[in-house]
């Protein structure tokens, strides 16, 4: 996770009736020198020269390794470092989630509230909540509509009905237990909603050390001036973690004038419009990637079946792929335009779908095989026309039937996008689900011929 999104606008005080800081830029740079938060002279924060409302750019030029900015630990907004972090840490146990993200929400609903709270000049920078673009916040029939086989309307249903049950099994009954904490104003889930997607957006998760693989994943936390920064696949930014404050590095060389983009880590489109309420336009975003459900290749492997006998054996080879845990009822392969990510699933997948009987009787009593038995050289896009035909048709019957979840097909999108009289006219949503939905059909055509 880090920071995410698109559109920035000024937030005014939660339920207040202040005006907007008419300069939130000045009175955030001030806040940052008070904090000790360290900007190089050669970067700028701007709305010039940006792809979405504020970003940072470049005064200079900048070289690779060179600091751009330097965030103390004491100016990052968490659940430890917030005015009421010693109540959260008291109630830890009460407030465990799924997510993993209320104390830091209940750190922001308490801040946001704080007449005078430290955050305030920091809050100003943020965008406005209620217009957030995040497709949970579209009606459900247009997300269903422009999104459908995207995978994104399924994850914004689970999105919901989380935000749902934590508000009101743990978060409510929390702030109702310290009104004097907060105001009635927070109290509200359409404003938890609006956090949650900020802190989807905005926030990031420090990585766990090597050693440390088995704890818990880190708690999200907010930081200042690295959250201003757009993101881009082919970034020339990086933020790095050291004990005594985060340090954005550029990463390529950067002509004056030019943003600094950071990376939100390897996203295809689905997540960031999912995730971030945007997306990179085709062909921009090179860690775009199609994803075929695994009970997809499962229903393929079954139309192939002609009598009960070979169905049944079928659903025993899919019980034992779950007992390897290569495949769930939920999972999906998932392929990149040059690489296949979940490469040793899908390969274990085909191989013991596709193999004979006799083998698969063998392979099931020796409970798989281990690597020093494996043939095949690794998977990746360019070497499926190498794999064995049988193999190849179970790929392609899985291609076509992941192609029949979409609306539309690739030539509409296609026309769509070259007409740029047509496409200009659209709907930035339309104009975003189109991006989505055009670059997961590209890679599956591009499996569809390679499997041909």
């Amino acid at each position: 996770m880090a920071t995410r999104a698109k559109r920035r606008r000024v937030a005014g005080p939660v339920g207040g009736d202040a005006d907007p800081d008419p300069d939130p830029v000045a009175g955030f740079l001030s806040w940052c020198r008070r904090v000790g938060l360290e900007l190089s002279p050669k970067v700028a924060v701007s709305r010039q020269g940006t792809v979405a409302g504020y970003g940072m750019v470049a005064r200079e030029s900048v070289q690779p390794g060179e600091l751009l900015f330097a965030v103390p630990r004491a100016a990052l907004l968490s659940q430890h470092t917030c005015s009421i972090g010693g109540l959260l840490e008291q109630e830890r146990g009460a407030l465990q989630s799924q997510s993993g993200w209320v104390p830091l929400l209940l750190a922001l609903l308490h801040e946001l509230q704080a007449p005078a709270s430290p955050w305030s000049p920091y809050f100003a920078m943020w965008p406005e909540l209620g217009r957030l673009e995040h497709p949970m916040f579209w009606p459900e029939e247009e997300r269903r509509r422009l999104l459908q086989g995207t995978g994104v309307p399924e994850a914004v249903e689970k999105d919901l009905a989380n935000i749902h049950t934590e508000y009101y099994s743990i978060v409510l009954p929390f702030m109702e237990a310290h009104p004097d904490l907060f105001s009635p104003r927070v109290r509200s889930l359409e404003l938890y909603h609006q956090l949650v997607a900020l802190v989807m957006a905005y926030s990031f998760q420090e990585p766990l050390e090597e050693e440390e693989d088995e704890k818990e994943p880190n708690s999200p936390l907010m930081v200042p001036a690295a959250d201003i920064l757009n993101h881009l696949a082919n970034h020339n930014a990086n933020l790095e973690y050291s004990p005594n404050c985060l340090r954005m590095v550029a990463t390529q060389p950067i002509p004056k004038g030019h943003e600094i983009f950071n990376t939100y880590g390897q996203m295809a489109n689905w997540q960031l419009i999912h995730m971030y309420g945007f997306v990179e336009p085709y062909p921009d975003n090179t860690d775009d990637t199609a994803d075929i459900q695994m009970v997809t290749v499962r229903e393929a492997a079954l139309l192939g079946t002609k009598v009960e006998a070979e169905r049944l054996l079928l659903y025993e080879r899919w019980d034992f792929l779950c007992k390897l845990e290569m495949v769930g009822e939920e999972g999906a392969f998932v392929i990149g335009r040059e690489e296949v990510l979940t490469e040793e699933e899908l390969t274990t997948t085909l191989k013991v779908l596709c193999m004979p009987a006799e083998e698969f009787r063998e392979f099931k009593d020796q409970d798989g095989w281990g690597d020093d038995k494996r043939e095949e050289e690794s998977l990746t896009v360019t070497n499926i026309p190498r794999l064995k035909a049988s193999w190849r048709q179970l790929l392609r019957d899985s291609v076509l039937l992941t192609l029949q979840t979409y609306a539309t097909d690739l030539k509409s999108e296609q026309d769509l996008l070259s007409n740029k009289e047509v496409y200009t006219k659209l709907s930035s949503r339309e104009q975003q689900a189109l991006q989505v939905r055009y670059g997961q059909k590209m890679i599956l055509h591009q499996l569809l011929e390679l499997t041909s």
